[in-house]
């Protein structure tokens, strides 16, 4: 995913990249509303807008975004006054935060409207094929079935699956597969994500599913 971050303060911004950037996402920073204009692109997946930007007003930008694109907007800012934020959701942002605020909160509200904004994959899309066709992972099921014969998985195990098949020849952070598969960002889990991972290796047996990126996370293989 990436994340268009429009903010003008330098100090706020590289902490807010540097997160996200341990969470797994990939960010772009504009300065000001004309280089969010020039930036924002069809690989554009969330737009965190503040609103006391040095060329334009947050809210006429937030209009002229809504106007070409439908990303989903969070208005991150200081102002709190409820009329701000009637002005904000009316000019066509999908959330509103108010600063100081959680980076966990924020990455939850970014969750949320990514969710609500991403299309209803149909059946036939349900279906992730790996390695020739020897590998099947049915997300409507919950089965992955190798050379035809189901494999028993627990349900932590094949939620970690269906993240990492939802990532397709991307390496998940480890701090993405325990918040999404534990809904916690507690660090205190990677020792049970390193067993359920050792779990489903020795379940699927000598086909290789999911390999280890160093320093990062893991992937499906194939």
């Amino acid at each position: 995913m990436r994340i268009l971050i429009v903010e003008d303060d330098e100090r706020v911004a590289a902490a807010l990249e540097a997160f996200l950037a341990r969470s797994g996402y990939a960010t772009a920073r504009a300065a000001d509303g004309a280089s969010a204009l020039e930036m924002l692109g069809a690989d554009t997946e969330v737009v965190l807008l503040d609103l006391g930007l040095p060329d334009v007003d947050g809210i006429d930008l937030c209009r002229r975004i809504r106007g070409r694109s439908e990303v989903p907007i969070v208005i991150v800012t200081a102002r709190n006054q409820v009329a701000e934020r009637i002005r904000g959701l009316r000019a066509g942002a999908d959330d509103f935060v108010v600063k100081p605020y959680d980076v966990h909160e924020l990455l939850a509200r970014i969750e949320a409207v990514t969710r609500r904004s991403r299309p209803v994959r149909p059946e036939s899309e349900a279906h992730v094929r790996l390695q020739g066709g020897d590998v099947e992972i049915d997300l409507i099921a919950r089965q992955v079935v190798i050379d035809r014969v189901p494999i028993e998985l627990t349900r932590k195990e094949f939620d970690i699956v269906a993240v990492l098949a939802r990532y397709p020849g991307v390496a998940v952070p480890k701090e993405r597969l325990i918040r999404e598969v534990w809904n916690t960002d507690w660090r205190g889990f990677g020792h049970s994500l390193e067993v359920h991972v050792g779990a489903i290796r020795r379940k699927v047996g000598q086909v290789s599913l999911i390999e280890t990126v160093r320093g990062v996370g893991y992937r499906l293989v194939g």
